[in-house]
């Protein structure tokens, strides 16, 4: 049994009518799950690298930010509690056991219920409480909320999809989890840009955008899978493979941050966030 958890997720508030989540972006274990992992797990390859720093101007727009603390071996916070599949096609669940390669997570198989339970009320349930206070708060003070779910994902997962994945990914559940002309609005932005996009392509938005995402109730929510390949140093230029990164910190190895990529694809995001600030009041009509 581990200890007390005092640290389900890390919280900046903000008085802008923007809520960020990264739900995917924690690399915390419970304490002795590092042992219990493959040599492929160790390296924590499915987490989605440095999210905080490629958003870090958020502090200066004023917006709120919630990100997970734990890994999504521990929990995916974009999974329904029930862990109903989201996607028709193959994919990891609320728990996930496999990693997006097909392999295993762990050598003996997981969990036991009772961990689950305590992992849900401890680490999944206040992540949720958190976002549904924020997003209640923001829509008292605005007369309306937005939710940005910001993930991140490398170009190539055959598991997931076939082929390279575009660089910017958006998705509101085909429609009906924000008004129209805002995902229209941020397509329109990285079409004038160097990169490629689709939207409500693979990714249409997870649980978060899926459940938050209520035009009728003034909340409104949008998804954005950022290709890796648009910011992390290319898998050519390091000198590791994942079964080297077992030892070290995953972060120093392979998923290591490239500066000129990073101020390539920045000012790009902080146009999409200001975009979406800049939106005014939504119509609770989605065309």
């Amino acid at each position: 049994m581990w200890m007390p958890i005092d640290q389900p997720f890390h919280f900046r508030p903000g008085q802008s009518p923007l809520l960020v989540s990264m739900p995917h972006c924690g690399t915390a274990l419970l304490p002795g799950m590092d042992a219990r992992l493959t040599d492929a797990a160790k390296a924590l390859p499915d987490t989605d690298w440095h999210l905080p720093a490629l958003y870090d101007f958020l502090a200066e727009m004023d917006v709120s930010v919630i990100q997970a603390h734990y890994s999504r071996y521990v929990v995916d916070l974009n999974r329904p509690g029930d862990d109903k599949p989201l996607y028709t096609s193959k994919t990891t669940g609320l728990f996930p056991d496999i990693l997006f390669s097909g392999a295993p997570v762990f050598i003996d198989g997981g969990f036991d219920e009772a961990t689950k339970a305590r992992i849900k009320a401890e680490i999944w349930q206040p992540y949720h409480q958190k976002i549904s206070e924020t997003l209640a708060q923001i829509r008292d003070r605005h007369g309306y909320a937005i939710l940005f779910d910001a993930h991140s994902i490398a170009a190539q997962v055959p598991m997931l999809f076939d082929g390279t994945l575009p660089d910017f990914n958006f998705g509101n559940n085909n429609g009906p989890a924000c008004d129209a002309t805002m995902l229209e609005n941020l397509a329109e932005l990285v079409q004038h840009s160097p990169y490629t996009h689709v939207c409500n392509g693979r990714f249409k938005g997870g649980y978060i955008t899926r459940h938050y995402g209520q035009p009728s109730a003034q909340i409104h929510a949008v998804q954005l899978e950022l290709s890796q390949a648009t910011y992390l140093v290319d898998a050519s230029q390091t000198h590791h493979s994942q079964s080297d990164a077992s030892d070290a910190q995953p972060e120093q190895t392979i998923y290591r941050l490239d500066p000129a990529k990073q101020q390539r694809v920045g000012p790009l995001l902080q146009q999409l966030i200001q975009s979406l600030l800049a939106h005014g009041h939504p119509t609770d009509e989605v065309r």
